[in-house]
């Protein structure tokens, strides 16, 4: 199981999760309370292990601005997020000849499970006709916010849109934490999981118990 443990804000935290077990670990550069600075991560990566993934979470659509930050960062791979952009992900798979992870973000609305299952079966459908594009983390989505809510899917709901995946790396995000996560791949049987504030102590702090038990959990 890849886990990713995304919402860092400082090196200690990020150390911790590595030294854990993540797999991948999350800077976000979107609108947020856990937003960080290119300058910031830039400062953070030398510190951490090569063998570990170094994402940011980002809105902008943007191609050379995305180009850029993974330059000045050192950063590995780029979360999309903003609707699905098919020509800014070719782009970006040129631009970088696949040494940079790429990961679509898309949504399940709680609370709309028919509408969403209609949309994501041809979002995915997209997808995987894209070689450039092998991940995609589906979160939840509630009114406007589409991230950092703290909220859970409807996982049973979203079952039968997401077991034919082809060769689509699913990855299951959206109010996550130490307690639920083994239902949640018991539900939807992911490649990956991805959690943030259900491990922190308060925004854009991790705790270091629920960051142990999550990972020991998912495993």
């Amino acid at each position: 199981m890849w886990i990713k443990i995304c919402a860092n804000t400082n090196l200690a935290d990020a150390q911790l999760a590595a030294s854990l077990g993540a797999d991948a670990l999350g800077f976000v550069f979107a609108p947020s309370a856990r937003r960080v600075t290119a300058d910031q991560v830039a400062a953070i990566l030398p510190h951490l292990p090569s063998s570990i993934e170094k994402i940011a979470v980002v809105q902008s659509h943007n191609a050379q601005e995305l180009i850029d930050l993974v330059r000045h960062t050192g950063l590995t791979g780029l979360q999309l997020h903003g609707g699905l952009d098919l020509p800014l992900i070719r782009t970006l798979h040129h631009e970088f000849a696949g040494r940079v992870t790429l990961i679509q973000t898309l949504h399940w609305a709680v609370g709309e499970d028919a509408s969403s299952a209609s949309q994501l079966t041809a979002q995915l459908r997209e997808i995987a006709a894209e070689p450039g594009l092998t991940r995609v983390l589906i979160d939840a989505k509630v009114g406007s916010a589409t991230g950092g809510t703290g909220r859970t899917f409807d996982w049973q709901a979203a079952q039968a849109s997401l077991s034919s995946t082809g060769n689509i790396d699913l990855i299951v995000a959206g109010g996550l934490h130490p307690d639920n996560v083994a239902e949640a791949i018991e539900a939807l049987t992911p490649w990956g999981v991805d959690v943030a504030s259900g491990v922190e102590s308060s925004p854009g702090h991790k705790d270091p118990d629920k960051l142990r038990r999550f990972i020991q959990n998912a495993r």
